[in-house]
């Protein structure tokens, strides 16, 4: 995985400025082409499996197709999300989309037997927040050519082992160990608790599209995604609405060259249109046709899906629907990670200082992304460990105020840990670790330190939400944000209501989305 600008042989190719490259796109690299549709894959299976019976044994038999896999196969530090006031917690499941073309009938679909083999790429991430009172859904995509931080990963036998790496193309961490390394770089970039991960790869994916019986997609001007060398999807659309399905279908959801200004930001939207349209189609039409076809439909989507152990029945899956259709259309919420541009190479970005924070904080917090509120706010956890006296509780402090390009404040750790003295934590002292924080953060190391952490942040004002156990430190650390440039309390500080419009927000009910046409890809 390249670490720079320049792609190595893992990269499979990233998002390029010009129609030249490949970009999963055309010369037998549409093995990225399917992508939302994976992700629709699942909500379509979802749907079927309830009405899909025909008895036992057929039960079993779909048991039988559905693949499993751990749920977490790094260290996480992160805790389940915790009730709100009405004792309802919410429910976070990562979609993933595999480009793999570890078979046959995915091979048919695309790519060359040059890919047979291959680590898989997560070339389609999307994390799906329910909120505790399930009455909105906040859906968080991540471009796969967005640079983070990957954590040690281990095989789920055991056997080997993935060192960390610093940074390197989001897509990557599936292939170190499988779903399970994915679901952990998640959580180490959101510090949001997966519950369970749902990951498809394309196979009988046209088919499902068929199914549906077509989704409408808009265009704004004709388009046709495709290059004098051979490059792009192939998607040919007269301006306006056309119901697609098939192999159409998918055309859409993997065209990049055609849509916006040609990159996979431009993709990732297109896909949201096509989900929500799908969603609206779905919920518009109760019944995708006779038993015949739905036992069809259900036998593609089970073949289709990997799970973790937690949805590992058809069961399982099922009452998972029924949780995904309390949330009225009108309240989902389609988004996208803001990114910046990482380099001169424009094929690689960096979740966006600021707005990022503020898109994930609201999901922790089960704030809802369409600025509508909740009806029970989440509650600050307080911790069941007393918390030891003022003078006994040691604190590290350490200066994180240079980030977000800033300066360090100088003396920064130093005023707080005085500050700290001054209330009567008088082991507090300053550490020099060098550390930047976008907000200040509260760490401990274990459960038996929990109600002193509480008892600092309480002293200094700062909201429990951003006091949480870490692996990396080994004593109570508090590391001063660039957040918290200068005072002795922690500033007091509005909640956003509402998604950053940089996260390209598009709302479930919206039926008059149109896509955009890049320069010089109409006819």
């Amino acid at each position: 995985m390249a670490l720079d600008a320049q792609a190595r042989p893992g990269d499979r190719g990233g998002r390029h400025s010009g129609r030249g490259g490949r970009g999963g796109e055309g010369h037998g690299a549409p093995r990225r082409g399917g992508r939302i549709l994976r992700w629709s894959a699942f909500g379509l299976a979802a749907v079927v499996f309830g009405a899909a019976g025909a008895g036992y044994l057929y039960y079993e038999h779909l048991n039988g197709n559905l693949r499993k896999a751990r749920l977490n196969l790094g260290v996480t530090d992160v805790p389940k999300a915790t009730p709100n006031a009405a004792g309802q917690t919410p429910l976070n499941i990562l979609m993933i989309g595999s480009d793999s073309r570890n078979t046959a009938a995915d091979l048919k679909l695309g790519g060359s037997k040059a890919d047979v083999g291959r680590p898989p790429l997560a070339d389609v991430q999307m994390l799906l927040h329910v909120s505790a009172d399930r009455s909105n859904m906040s859906v968080v995509s991540l471009p796969r050519d967005t640079m983070i931080p990957i954590p040690p990963c281990t095989d789920p036998d055991g056997t080997k082992t993935y060192a960390a790496l610093p940074l390197a193309m989001a897509n990557e961490s599936l292939g170190r160990g499988g779903p399970g390394c994915t679901v952990a770089t998640w959580q180490k970039l959101t510090r949001i608790h997966i519950d369970h991960f749902m990951m498809v790869d394309f196979s009988g994916v046209v088919s499902m599209a068929d199914a549906i019986g077509g989704v409408p997609v808009c265009v704004e001007q004709n388009v046709w995604s495709h290059t004098s060398d051979g490059h792009g999807s192939g998607l040919k659309l007269k301006k306006g609405t056309t119901s697609v399905k098939g192999e159409q279908a998918l055309q859409w959801l993997r065209t990049r060259y055609g849509f916006e200004d040609g990159t996979d930001l431009g993709r990732t939207h297109a896909q949201h249109m096509y989900m929500t349209s799908m969603v609206r189609q779905l919920r518009e039409n109760a019944t995708l046709g006779n038993p015949g076809e739905m036992r069809r439909l259900a036998e593609a989507a089970t073949k289709a899906l990997t799970v973790d152990d937690g949805l590992g029945t058809v069961k399982k899956l099922y009452d998972l629907s029924t949780e995904l259709q309390k949330v009225p259309t009108g309240r989902i919420t389609m988004t996208t990670l803001p990114t910046v541009q990482w380099s001169r190479d424009t094929n690689r970005l960096v979740p966006a200082p600021g707005d990022a924070d503020q898109l994930l904080s609201m999901v922790r917090d089960d704030t809802p992304l369409d600025g509508r509120g909740a009806k029970h706010p989440q509650k600050e956890r307080r911790s069941d460990d007393p918390a030891a006296p003022d003078e006994r509780i040691a604190v590290q402090v350490r200066n994180g105020t240079g980030a977000d390009g800033r300066a360090p404040v100088p003396q920064r750790a130093t005023a707080v840990a005085d500050a700290l003295r001054a209330k009567g934590f008088t082991r507090a002292l300053v550490d020099t670790t060098a550390t930047t924080e976008a907000q200040t953060v509260l760490l401990y190391p274990g459960a038996g330190l929990e109600g002193d952490a509480q008892a600092v942040a309480a002293a200094l004002g700062i909201p429990l939400k951003q006091v949480r156990r870490s692996a990396g430190v080994t004593g109570i650390t508090l590391a001063v944000g660039a957040d918290w440039p200068t005072g002795a309390t922690y500033p007091k500080t509005k909640s956003p209501t509402e998604a950053p419009s940089s996260a390209a927000v598009l709302n479930g009910a919206k039926d008059d989305a149109c896509m955009p046409v890049q320069p010089g890809f109409t006819w």
